[in-house]
């Protein structure tokens, strides 16, 4: 009788990393949108100071260089200089700076988790780039962080992936991915809560 069991499908760390955090991100999503971001340019601007504030924190990670060994294109995916002008745009203020949370030594390993939730924002970014068009936004005004890389979002997202999933790590390591991402989403809500208090 042939054998009609089949292997297990090994997951991608990218896989492993969406499933380790889903939780933590659906519930910043629903809290995002609670906002009401699109109710007005003015609520809109909220969202925008939640993502300067977030870009700010992360800022040094384009300037690391064993990130920058792995992930095609690092510097282009820096969207604080978009994030500033779409807040110009609308008429307001850069937020005050504050300590940011991660420095560009920080250890590869979170360093991955932190870049694995900014990179991810730019797939919600084309439905939210959408919704910004019902305010005037778009990229050339207001909306330019949320456009689509040239290449395409999903491309773009797959290049990503495929450089995190190549990278050798320890099994501590690995843990390490993950609560870099936790840290990541976990400031993300700390913004949110500040700006729409």
């Amino acid at each position: 009788m042939p054998n009609t069991a089949t292997a297990p499908v090994e997951t991608t760390r990218s896989q492993r990393l969406k499933a380790a955090t889903n939780a933590t991100h659906e519930r910043l999503d629903q809290r995002i949108m609670a906002g009401d971001i699109f109710a007005s340019r003015d609520r809109f601007a909220r969202f925008l100071r939640v993502q300067y504030r977030f870009h700010c924190d992360i800022n040094a990670l384009y300037a690391n260089a064993a990130l920058a060994a792995l992930v095609p294109d690092l510097a282009g995916r820096r969207r604080l200089p978009e994030i500033a002008s779409d807040l110009r745009d609308l008429g307001h203020a850069l937020p005050p700076s504050a300590a940011a949370a991660v420095r560009a030594d920080l250890p590869l390993a979170s360093a991955l988790g932190w870049l694995y939730v900014a990179e991810g924002s730019n797939l919600g970014g084309a439905v939210l780039y959408k919704l910004a068009a019902k305010l005037g936004l778009n990229s050339g005004f207001g909306a330019r962080h949320l456009a689509a890389h040239p290449d395409g979002v999903a491309r773009h997202w797959r290049g990503f992936t495929a450089a995190l999933d190549a990278v050798t790590l320890s099994r501590s390591q690995e843990d390490e991915v993950v609560a870099g991402a936790e840290a990541a989403f976990g400031r993300v809500r700390a913004h949110v809560e500040e700006a729409f208090a």
